[in-house]
């Protein structure tokens, strides 16, 4: 896949260690370029584009592989998402098997609400949330990642906590 001729092609340091990186760090890029764009298709695609830039970059100079990756797939994600054809939601994760019908419906209309609310806070506030509680980046990796610092980092993630709770806990006194 990754081979030219029977060579290895340049960037990466070898065929065995590119290939640990995308087993490894595969999923994790998905994550946080699904967390941008809230559609699956367009996460591929800048799974696919990340892990080629970093093949023709190189890791030789990576201290820290996970906050790079989350860093390379974060500004292509935010890049794509510019682009208009971008869908507002993807796909949901059902809960266990043994839900029956009605509790999965619940459970995928709370998901659909909350991701709606999410993707309804400001990019500032969005982003550093995503980030933290969906890759599970810590607050240097976001502050790496956004180019901002650990406390404006803390400060984000916060009000955009905050803003949540008071929606969601405005959507349950509706409903009562």
């Amino acid at each position: 896949m990754w081979q030219e001729t029977g060579k290895v092609l340049e960037g990466t340091d070898d065929l065995a260690s590119l290939e640990s990186i995308l087993r490894q760090f595969s999923r994790f890029v998905f994550k946080v370029a699904y967390g941008v764009l809230r559609n699956s298709h367009d996460a591929e695609d800048v799974v696919q584009e990340v892990f080629l830039r970093m093949h023709r970059s190189g890791t030789k100079d990576v201290a820290d592989m996970r906050a790079w990756l989350a860093t390379l797939a974060f500004r292509v994600a935010v890049d794509r998402l510019r682009r208009p054809h971008a869908e507002e939601l993807g796909e949901l994760e059902p809960p266990s098997t043994d839900a029956d019908a009605e509790r999965l419906a619940i459970h995928r209309q709370r998901i659909q609400q909350v991701q709606r609310l999410i993707a309804a806070l400001p990019e500032e506030l969005r982003y550093p949330l995503v980030l933290s509680a969906m890759e599970e980046l810590d607050t240097r990796q976001i502050a790496e990642v956004l180019g901002i610092s650990e406390a404006a980092v803390r400060g984000r993630i916060f009000r955009a906590r905050q803003i949540l709770k008071e929606k969601l806990a405005a959507i349950t006194e509706a409903k009562s």
